[in-house]
This record gives C-alpha cells, structure tokens and sequence, in this order.
C-alpha cells in the first residue's frame, strides 16, 4: 500500500489528548470511541506523535527505546476487564505517572496469581518474539530505577560499559521487575493490536511518527554505543540539531548523539531494519522526522552549548533507504522535509518516490512561487493546516497582521466562513494525496490549545480535547467535506 492510492483525509490527534484515562489518554474506550468518530467523518487516517516512553518532560521525540511502547498509554480498565487488577473506588491526585505504574505493578502481580495458562503463552511468545530489544530495554529501565532515574552514563563503570558479570547479577538481582517491565511492553503491543484491528474494521489506517535521531539517555544508546558518537564513558562526541536560521540566531542543539553511519553499514544497517520492522508492526504508514538528517546532519560538537559551532556531514541515505527497501519492498514512508531543504535533499526524497510535507500555516509568506501555496502542491505529498508543532489554526490567524489577513482571504477567494473552516478547505482540496487535520482546526480551538512551543520546556505535550468540544453535526459536516473534495 501507498499513500498515493486513494486521496486521503486525516486527522492528526496524539494518544495522550483523548478524553478519560488517568492524566492522560490511553489505549482504552475512549480511543474505540474517536475511531468510531472518524468512521462516522469518513476520516480514514489518524495520525499519532512517537509512542516511545518519555523523559520527564514529556517529550514524544526524545524516548527511552526506539522500541518500546509508552506504558503510560496503556489503559487501566482493560487489564481490570482481564481480572488482573482491582478496580479503586478513589484516585491519588498527586502523581498520575506513579499511579499508574504502580498499578501496572499491581496487575502484573495479579497476572501470575489468576492469569490462564494460555495467557502466560501469549506473555512468553511476544518476550521470545521480540528478544533482540525487549531484554535490553527491560534491563535498562530496572537498572534505571535502580540508579534514581539516572541517565546511564553517571551510572556505575561495571553498569554503564555493560560489563558481563555486572549484567548477569542485575538480571539476577532485578529479575521481578525485568520481567515486570517485560510483561508492560506485552500489555501495550496487545492493546495497541487490538486498536488497530478495530481500526482496520472501520477503514482507518493509523500513521504513525519515527524521529530520525535517538535520544542520549535511552536503551539503545546504551546497548549498542558502537553505532553512536560517544566516547568511552558514554558522553556524547557529537550531537544534532541546526544551524542558525531565521527563528534562532544560535541553532538549535538537540543533545542526541549522532550515528556512526560507517559503522552501521558494515553490518547492512541492520539496526535500522529491526527499527524499522518495529515501525511497520504498529502503523500502516510512518513519518520520518527531520528527513533531511538522511542527506547530510548538523554536527555539533558535544562540549558546544549552542549550535553554532556547528557543520555539514554527509550522511548514507540512498545506502540505508536502498537498504530498507531490498527489506521491505514498498515502505509506507512520509519524509518531513520542512525548513531549508537542499536540492540533493529533495532528490533523496524523489528518488524513493516518498511524499513530503505542505503546511499551509508557511503558504502566505513570499510570493505565488512559495511551495506550500496549495497551486504547488503535487500529489506525492501530504498537505496539513499545521503540524504538532504550529499554533492552531485560529491561534495562528489571529497573530496576522490585516494586510497578512486580507491576503490569504483574497488567495481562498474571500470565503464567507469564519476561520480556521476556508484553511481546512484549502487543504481537502489540494491535490496532495493525503489531507492532515490537527484535531484542534476541526474543534475550532484557539492558540491556548496547541500541544507544543518548540524552544521551550514547560507546559508541552499536556493538551487533551473533551467530547463537550464536538459539536453534534461535526461528523456529518466533515464527511460533506471528505466527499465534496473527493477523499472519501
């Protein structure tokens, strides 16, 4: 399947903003219930941020395994269905990240008291099925537990260089909560399985979010530091961000320690296809973040505190995609190809036929020849109002000056409708072969509702919408619109 098979519509709603669940929304009822929303909407794509466990801040794009699922999204009333875990009458206020590992460990305790033995199978199967990462990412979140939540390179030498007999009496020493950490991942790859089968059943296709880049403190670094840049005692070499542009005078400097590409070639990338194979085993399609980052990366040395001292290395990325493909064959691959895009970037991106990007919110600066203006587009690309990481629409439209106004209403035609409605029209009506809506733009939400102000720590990644926000012809208005522009 490609993304150019059918003129698609979608909307773009991360897990943890749907309704219910404690602190954030989960693989539960409520997230049956938007798949229902988007059937009745003729919406047959949603599209979700990264699933991986997160720092404390939060961040999608920065997860403790390349792998691993968040089990903060797995939901609680499914295992209480299973009888592994009893209902509570009354909800802690003050941590609902430990509430809910503390009742994740609660049910894996329930689970070896009452589970079937067909049940301790399936547990034994997806451990057996997914060994090459799940037993590292397991150890690696005991170990970190064990350590106060350190980053594994303050841990101790024998830990932090993963000496054979440090790992052998940690696996030893913390074998309850390994396996405990083991059979978490179980529970969301189960549940996640289950949604997306009754997403198939209602004829939506989830997309899924791969940042190109992986995080410093996280499994994978610390299991395989042979593909990373970073030196004997686990600190970062070089790391990756961008340059100086327009938005920041000093760059930005994302911290991830970048790859070692010889190395991962030597062995046929095979690092990336395990990624990758755990990509396909979740979503029907799948975003590469920072795409450029395949052509050539920001260097930044490790001891930099901004990007400035930064510098242009090629990277393999006709390699590793050629690679990918002998693999996969045809992969479901979206290149997010925004800001300052080289022509060896763009040719990167035709030469394995993979859509780009066109955010409208970037449409109405410069004049006609500006590529997200929707008479650019062309159909091997996905069209958005805005991403995760743009204001709302309505936020958006109000920062404009008049003349700014004028002109974009003089571009839709003078359109009778309020905003953020003539944008997303723009957007079902562009030949791209997929439309994205944030869920915000279809909820008409102000700037106070974004999910993330890139270049800041506080407040990101928290936004949830509420049913109340639906108004009671949404579906029936949407679909009008899915079929009128032909994305039905």
């Amino acid at each position: 399947m490609t993304l150019s098979d059918e003129r698609r519509a979608g909307i773009l709603l991360h897990i943890t903003s749907l309704p219910g669940g404690v602190g954030n929304g989960d693989l539960g009822a409520e997230a049956y219930r938007f798949i229902e929303f988007l059937a009745a909407s003729e919406i047959s794509v949603w599209q979700v941020l990264p699933l991986g466990p997160t720092h404390d801040d939060g961040s999608p794009y920065q997860c403790l395994s390349v792998h691993a699922g968040n089990p903060l999204l797995i939901s609680l009333e499914w295992l209480q269905d299973k009888g592994w875990l009893e209902p509570l009458k009354s909800i802690p206020h003050d941590s609902f990240g430990d509430y809910r590992m503390a009742r994740l460990q609660q049910a894996w305790d329930g689970l070896q008291q009452c589970a079937t033995e067909q049940e301790k199978q399936d547990l034994r199967a997806f451990s057996s099925r997914h060994t090459d990462w799940l037993n590292d990412f397991s150890l690696y979140m005991a170990l970190r537990q064990e350590q106060g939540e350190q980053a594994w390179p303050q841990w101790p030498e024998a830990l932090r260089d993963r000496q054979p007999k440090a790992l052998e009496q940690a696996r030893i020493r913390l074998k309850d909560v390994v396996d405990s950490i083991s059979f978490q991942q179980y529970l969301f790859f189960q549940q996640w399985h289950e949604l997306r089968d009754y997403a198939r059943q209602h004829g939506v296709l989830l997309f899924g979010d791969m940042p190109i880049f992986v995080a410093h403190d996280s499994a994978e670094v610390w299991a395989h530091r042979e593909y990373f840049t970073v030196d004997e005692h686990g600190n970062a070499q070089t790391v990756a961000g961008v340059p100086p542009d327009y938005f920041s005078a000093t760059g930005q400097r994302w911290g991830n320690p970048l790859y070692r590409w010889e190395r991962m070639q030597e062995d046929g990338f095979a690092w990336w296809i395990a990624r990758m194979r755990t990509q396909l085993e979740l979503f029907d399609f799948v975003r590469i973040d920072h795409f450029r980052g395949f052509e050539a990366c920001w260097e930044i040395p490790g001891s930099a505190e901004t990007a400035m001292e930064g510098r242009w290395v090629k990277a393999p990325g006709e390699a590793l995609l050629s690679a990918l493909y002998e693999v996969f064959h045809a992969l479901p691959l979206v290149a997010e190809d925004l800001g300052i895009i080289t022509p060896e970037v763009d040719a990167l991106r035709s030469r394995f036929g993979l859509p780009g990007m066109k955010i409208l919110q970037f449409a109405f600066g410069g004049d006609a020849a500006n590529p997200y203006l929707p008479h650019n587009h062309e159909k091997e690309s996905v069209v958005y109002t805005g991403t995760h990481d743009n204001d709302t629409t309505l936020g958006w439209y109000a920062s404009l000056t008049e003349a700014e106004k004028g002109h974009i209403s003089a571009y839709l035609g003078h359109p009778g409708e309020e905003m953020p409605w003539p944008l997303i029209r723009a957007a079902l009506a562009s030949v791209a072969c997929l439309a994205m809506l944030p869920m915000q733009d279809v909820l008409e939400l102000d700037g106070e509702h974004r999910m993330n102000m890139p270049g800041t720590m506080e407040g990101n990644w928290q936004w949830r919408f509420d049913w109340k926000q639906v108004r009671p012809d949404l579906s029936s208005h949407l679909s009008g619109l899915v079929r009128l522009y032909g994305r039905s």
